[in-house]
């Protein structure tokens, strides 16, 4: 906006800078920077995700279709008017002589009169089947919605928490991998060594040559994945993700479940799963569909009244026009006869939908119990398998303390070391890996339930690094 300004004025703004400069660049030296955890990158996926923001919009669209639905069930009103000028042969009409009234003479055989009228008209429906069923179907329709936007906002936790976990474990597979490169390096430099002093043949140059050169091109792909985790998350929060909170060393583990045994999941989700919920309110739209459709075999009955206000009428038949005014009140009943059978064709493609959306409600309620029993099985194992891989990192951990101390009597060498150190940070990865599926698992399980929300994600970022305070932005399940 300085561009409009005066050279003065621009003058003082080239004097200024520096030491705006100067202060932002201290601001930002005294303002602490911390990492991005899951809940920040979570409240900034709230504001940037392109498609949980198109979900946001089709819910508020749909909001309207109540309004609509209950616009036939309100009266409606319509005004008309109409102006014309008329030029008539009085001649040919049997008229003598120059017409009086409000007509004009132009010559002695044509008169031209201007008629206008003014008609306001009133319906309110009384009876009409199709009006109730339609207001039916929207308040149906709003709460099909409701529970679309529900699964979006979910849909968004689970997004965001397995593009973070995503990118979480391909950096301890770029851990593990330059490990592995560094000890087959050492191992690469030994045999070298040994074969210049001839105590090992050219084969095992060879050989820790291609091993080095094949945990390069792991490294190279770990490196890659990486990478495109990170663009998987520029895809939600519109950036990419520079500097993220890396996990505790001891992670806590959420190893409790809220309902302990599967049927109990199984009931709950029977209860509150959105996909079951949204499936139901389809099959109770095409019920109404139904009914749409056999209220063409039904009466209407309207109230209505019309007010007319009309000046020239009948001028084009007696040349003399005279002004009326109208006032009329009465009911409307309209009885359907015959349409070609039209409506029963609509009828029986209504009933037809609606064993399809039967049978597709039927599946969906089938796929849930699947998806909850599996989901149920992978927490569940995944408790057993993370409790079984920290003991697995443990006892790498003593085999890499004790290889140590080897080195240190002289009865391990360097590369034994590292070797060590390579099964160690496997089995780091290991874990890494049956952690975050579990937890995966864990937030899926809540959300075939019905019962996902922000607090779970947040249980499951308490988990992996220091307790947040909670974000400015509300959930938008909280307002549901």
């Amino acid at each position: 906006m300085f561009l409009s300004r005066s050279a003065r004025q621009s003058g003082t703004k080239s004097k200024i800078a520096p030491y705006v400069h100067a202060l932002l660049f201290i601001g930002a030296l005294s303002t602490p920077l911390r990492a991005a955890d899951m809940m920040d990158i979570y409240h900034e996926a709230l504001e940037n995700d392109a498609q949980f923001r198109a979900a946001r919009f089709t819910h508020q669209a749909a909001q309207e279709k109540l309004p609509q639905g209950r616009a036939g069930l309100l009266p409606t009103v319509t005004l008309a008017g109409v102006r014309r000028r008329q030029w008539i042969d009085i001649e040919r009409i049997g008229g003598t002589g120059t017409a009086t009234g409000t007509g004009v003479a132009v010559r002695p055989s044509e008169v031209v009169i201007d008629n206008q009228s003014l008609t306001i008209t009133a319906t309110q429906p009384i009876y009409r089947k199709e009006n109730f069923a339609i207001y039916e179907q929207s308040k149906l329709q709003v709460a099909q919605a409701d529970s679309e936007f529900i699964m979006a906002a979910q849909d968004l936790i689970l997004r965001v928490a397995q593009a973070y976990l995503d990118i979480l474990l391909a950096e301890v597979n770029v851990e593990v991998a330059e490990a592995q490169k560094k000890a087959i390096s050492e191992q690469l430099a030994q045999a070298k060594r040994n074969f210049e002093v001839g105590t090992a043949t050219i084969v095992d140059t060879h050989e820790a040559q291609a091993r080095f050169d094949l945990t390069a091109a792991l490294e190279i792909g770990a490196l890659n994945e990486l990478e495109v985790r990170k663009r998987t998350l520029e895809q939600i929060i519109g950036r990419i993700p520079e500097d993220l909170a890396h996990p505790t060393e001891t992670p806590s583990d959420l190893l409790t479940l809220k309902y302990p045994r599967m049927q109990d999941w199984i009931s709950v989700a029977e209860q509150n799963n959105l996909a079951l919920k949204v499936q139901e309110a389809v099959y109770e739209i095409a019920k109404k569909d139904v009914e749409r459709a056999q209220a063409g075999h039904y009466p209407t009955l309207d109230l209505v009244a019309i007010y007319s206000d009309q000046k020239g009428v009948g001028g084009t038949i007696t040349g003399r026009p005279i002004d009326l005014t109208s006032k009329e009140i009465g009911v409307q009943l309209s009885f359907p006869l015959f349409q070609g059978f039209a409506v029963q064709s609509r009828v029986r493609e209504a009933v037809a939908i609606q064993e399809k959306v039967l049978q597709d409600l039927n599946n969906t309620r089938r796929n849930s119990v699947l998806q909850v029993s599996q989901q149920y099985l992978n927490v569940t194992n995944g408790i057993a398998q993370v409790t079984a891989l920290k003991q697995a990192l443990v006892s790498s951990q003593s085999q890499v303390d004790s290889t140590k101390l080897g080195q240190e009597v002289g009865v391990r060498t360097e590369v034994d070391v590292l070797n060590a150190q390579q099964l160690y940070y496997s089995a780091r990865r290991d874990l890494a890996q049956a952690r975050y599926n579990f937890l995966m698992s864990r937030l899926r399980l809540k959300a075939e339930a019905g019962e996902l929300d922000e607090e779970d994600l947040k249980e499951v970022n308490d988990a992996l690094f220091r307790p947040q305070s909670p974000g400015p932005l509300q959930s938008p399940l909280a307002a549901h």
